[in-house]
């Protein structure tokens, strides 16, 4: 049996269709989420930082290659905003404490909390949450289990 390609520094490569599969998600019947074997890309309402705290539609790329979780103004817009590198990802749960200010669909806000502040993010269905929540998780996972 063969070994799977690694991604640098040497890590197994994860295989994330495969992954979500395994979980029980079906990515090819979600059309807001785009998954391939190394990415995870999709549309998410994020909270703003500062001043008025104003939920903007972000283009969001969980990569595995170079293990970040970066977001865009838009899809076709190759300026970064802003990226957490998987190292930096403590955790990934529901809102259930209801902090996200005004959210625009709190039965679909989720937090993706790293050492330097709490993302406050908003999937546009159960489904696409449910697959992001699971994919920033495993992430998250991988780096306490090293």
């Amino acid at each position: 049996m063969s070994m799977p390609p690694t991604c640098p520094p040497g890590r197994p490569f994860l295989d994330l269709q495969q992954h979500l599969e395994y979980w029980g998600h079906n990515p090819e019947n979600c059309p807001h989420v785009q998954v391939s074997g190394a990415c995870c890309r999709g549309f998410l309402l994020k909270m703003g930082r500062r001043g008025f705290k104003v939920w903007r539609k972000r283009w969001f790329c969980f990569d595995c290659q170079p293990r970040r979780l970066a977001y865009y103004a838009d899809k076709e817009d190759c300026r970064l905003k802003h990226s957490i590198d998987f190292q930096a990802i403590e955790n990934v749960y529901f809102d259930h404490l209801r902090r996200a200010f005004k959210s625009p669909n709190r039965c679909l806000t989720f937090c993706v909390q790293t050492c330097q502040r709490i993302f406050y993010l908003v999937a546009p269905s159960p489904e696409a949450m449910g697959i992001w929540m699971d994919v920033i998780a495993t992430a998250a996972d991988e780096n306490h289990a090293t």
